[in-house]
């Protein structure tokens, strides 16, 4: 046996083509020429992909068993993955998203939604202590993208509808696979024609060229609640912006402060503030009145003769 392609991969002989494939996809992930810059890690990516590209496939397994060899097995072994002609539980699709998504790379398999969901908006407003007692309604104003009224949000004309992209017919991505040193490498992209969503307007609405959406301005009502702390948010559900051809829309989140006052400092529920009495009032006791948030006066007895007597 010129090459042990089961110690190469590290599995025993008995391996099942889910051991080879994660196998194959720890030592590719280690050895792959873009991350490992040892000047060994080519010829052992190289190795590793004639390895899997053997025993991964069932039939050229089974002559390499009996055999010791895959030669003259009627395959073109070559080196790497070729997808023509794998068969069985090793799917090269399979073993190329899970090895490259770890790294960054966007393999694009999958159509994506064309009614993408629109983003979320943060919006900012300044209370005063007099308004967190009886609770408010404040009106904000801000600019975002709306469904556009002309279509409907479709993002085509009336009457018009989608039809399959014809450059991607319909998968949403371009795939396209090269021969290198290293192997067969597929790659895929995402379809630029229709981004993605395998499907293309055949007339586009003339307000909102074919987004489903236009920019406006709006004003909103918030209702806060009595009571409501410093730097809390309140969620308006769909007031956000619109999805792309009619996909949902975000959520505007209000951040609420509350302004300092000039005589009240908060603690959670309660309320305190500072009043100044002089040296006879303190001796003897006295009432004052103070203010209140409702803006009415109490009266307040500082009770002298207990202070002194604690003191004592």
């Amino acid at each position: 046996m010129s090459k042990d392609y089961y110690k190469i991969l590290g599995v025993e002989k008995n391996a099942s083509g889910d051991d080879i494939k994660r196998a194959y996809k720890k030592l590719a992930k280690q050895y792959h020429p873009d991350i490992n810059k040892d000047a060994n890690a080519s010829e052992k990516f190289k190795e590793i992909n004639e390895a899997a590209s053997v025993i991964g496939n069932p039939e050229k397994r089974q002559h390499y068993d009996k055999f010791g060899t895959a030669d003259n097995a009627g395959f073109d072994q070559g080196f790497g993955f070729d997808p023509g002609n794998f068969s069985g539980n090793f799917d090269f699709d399979d073993v190329f998203e899970n090895l490259f998504s770890g790294f960054g790379f966007n393999t694009g398999r999958g159509r994506k939604s064309a009614h993408q969901r629109g983003r979320d908006l943060g919006y900012e407003t300044e209370i005063s202590l007099e308004e967190v007692f009886s609770g408010v309604t404040k009106k904000v104003e801000f600019d975002k993208f709306d469904a556009c009224e002309k279509c409907g949000g479709k993002g085509a004309k009336k009457g018009s509808g989608l039809i399959k992209c014809e450059h991607c017919d319909g998968q949403g991505i371009v795939r396209q696979a090269r021969r290198t040193p290293f192997g067969v490498f597929a790659t895929t992209s995402t379809c630029s024609h229709c981004q993605g969503t395998g499907e293309m307007i055949k007339e586009v609405c003339n307000e909102c060229g074919g987004k489903g959406r236009i920019k406006v301005s709006k004003t909103v009502s918030i209702k806060i609640p009595a009571g409501i702390e410093d730097g809390n948010k309140l969620r308006v559900q769909g007031e956000g912006e619109a999805g792309e051809r009619g996909g949902n829309s975000g959520d505007l989140y209000v951040t609420v402060y509350v302004k300092e006052h000039d005589v009240f400092a908060r603690d959670g529920c309660d309320l305190s503030l500072d009043a100044q009495i002089n040296f006879v009032q303190a001796a003897l006791g006295a009432e004052i009145e103070v203010p209140t948030i409702e803006g009415k006066a109490d009266s307040c007895r500082h009770p002298a003769r207990d202070c002194f007597a604690n003191a004592q």
